[in-house]
């Protein structure tokens, strides 16, 4: 049983660390129940210098029972029921650094789509039309092509001197372009029908082979986005015939089981997609064999879906303000396995880090881009500000870079290093973006 809050006076921890280089003795130390980060930064700071270790401005947090302390030990402990007659282990980690704002976009439009590759930036929007920046800020080409909003985008390929990308629109079609790098023009090499209403997402396999796409139709549909293997379009031949005299590409398969929109996609295996829907569940599909393999219901309306390869679970954010982490492969315990908590008003968006396994990203109508670490449900590490309006997309796909579009039609940036790598950042802000510390 744990002790009651009145029964703790002072407790024994024992201080540890990954990170060689600010370790410390690990002999029990015995610390005042109430005491919080911030004194465990200086004790910490303190020991290094007693170590003669080599000292740094740098700030830690500190897991206890694998989450990150945000209040006192004492609180932390108790709300976890964990006994302090044991000493308590106390693991500190490197702060990570607060994001730094980088160039403000502003479009002529609601921005409702962006994704990133290297040094460009590919946003769609309300307008119909097709942006691509370099991460600098400059506009290197406007396409046009749709003629309803652009609601989805992804990078596919470069090849050579062509970049090809992908852009799913209102207009319920999905476009395969080929960018020129060297002219700088892009043409529309095909266009997938199907679809019967507008088209919300959008979802590449891992080798960037296949393309799924679902929208208002309640429709899950999965296509080619390479000229190989045509012939394994299960469309009738003369449809097929008909549609390669033309730029037309029709579906490989058709999957049907949503009662609502699907607007968010991710392809968590080889085969295998996630879809989050307005029906208020997420369905995890064979995209081979067609069918439902499992079904995670919920009680809202879900807006996105991401998957993470490193942590093995999705994030999904929903219309009661909230994002709820899931292990879709778990057969045990609760379905929903940590709530995150902050914002307030509907989640729009989130997207996971590509190189670590605890940090993602969320967009919401209340304007804020949050950044999360799983181990702090209750608070973001920071709130990313500078939208002046809902934010309706977000890319995290370069690891140092995190982007979000809005309603207010600025495409707004972060630098973040996730590394130990601590080099100054000149980051200039066109729209006052800027972040603010949370936990």
């Amino acid at each position: 049983m744990a002790s009651t809050s009145d029964e703790i006076g002072f407790l024994q921890i024992r201080l540890t660390t990954k990170q060689e280089q600010y370790a410390v003795p690990d002999y029990p130390l015995s610390v005042k129940s109430s005491t919080n980060k911030e004194e465990l930064n200086i004790l910490v700071h303190g020991l290094l210098k007693e170590a003669n270790a080599e000292q740094n401005k740098v700030k830690f947090d500190f897991l206890v029972a694998s989450q990150l302390l945000r209040t006192s030990l004492k609180e932390h402990l108790n709300e976890r029921e964990i006994s302090t007659e044991e000493v308590i282990e106390v693991e500190y980690v490197e702060k990570y650094p607060p994001p730094q704002p980088k160039e403000c976009i502003i479009q002529d439009d609601w921005i409702s789509a962006v994704a990133v590759h290297g040094k460009w930036i590919l946003t769609g929007s309300y307008d119909n039309s097709l942006h691509i920046w370099t991460t600098k800020g400059k506009q290197l080409l406007e396409i046009s092509g749709h003629t309803s909003a652009v609601k989805a985008v992804a990078w596919v390929s470069v090849i050579d001197n062509n970049a090809f990308f992908v852009s799913a629109s209102e207009d319920q079609s999905t476009m395969i372009w080929s960018w020129n790098i060297t002219k700088n023009s892009a043409e529309c090499v095909y266009i997938c029908e199907g679809h019967e209403r507008g088209i919300l997402t959008l979802g590449l396999n891992h080798s960037k082979t296949q393309l799924a796409t679902g929208g208002w139709d309640t429709m899950l549909k999965i296509w080619l986005t390479s000229t190989q293997n045509e012939t394994e379009d299960e469309e009738p031949t003369s449809k097929r015939i008909k549609a390669k005299r033309s730029k037309t590409r029709l579906p490989q398969r058709t999957l049907a089981g949503h009662k609502g929109a699907i607007s968010g996609l991710v392809w968590s295996d080889k085969t295998e997609v996630i879809t989050a829907s307005w029906d208020h569940t997420l369905k995890i599909w064979d995209s081979e064999l067609g069918g439902i393999k499992h079904e995670i219901p919920g009680n809202n309306v879900f807006f996105d879906v991401d998957y993470s390869p490193l942590a093995r679970a999705v994030i999904a954010p929903s219309t009661d303000n909230q994002l709820k982490l899931y292990d879709p492969r778990s057969s045990e315990g609760a379905i929903v396995k940590t709530v995150f908590k902050s914002h307030t008003s509907w989640v729009q968006c989130a997207r996971w880090s590509t190189v670590n396994e605890h940090l993602f990203v969320s967009g919401g109508h209340d304007g804020f881009v949050k950044l999360w670490d799983t181990r702090s449900p209750k608070a973001p590490l920071y709130d990313l500000t500078g939208h002046e309006d809902k934010v309706l997309c977000c890319d995290w796909s370069e690891s140092n870079l995190i982007v979000s579009g809005g309603a207010d039609n600025a495409l707004a940036s972060w630098m973040f290093k996730q590394t130990e790598d601590r080099k100054s950042r000149d980051a200039p802000s066109l729209c006052n973006a800027k972040t603010q510390e949370l936990a």
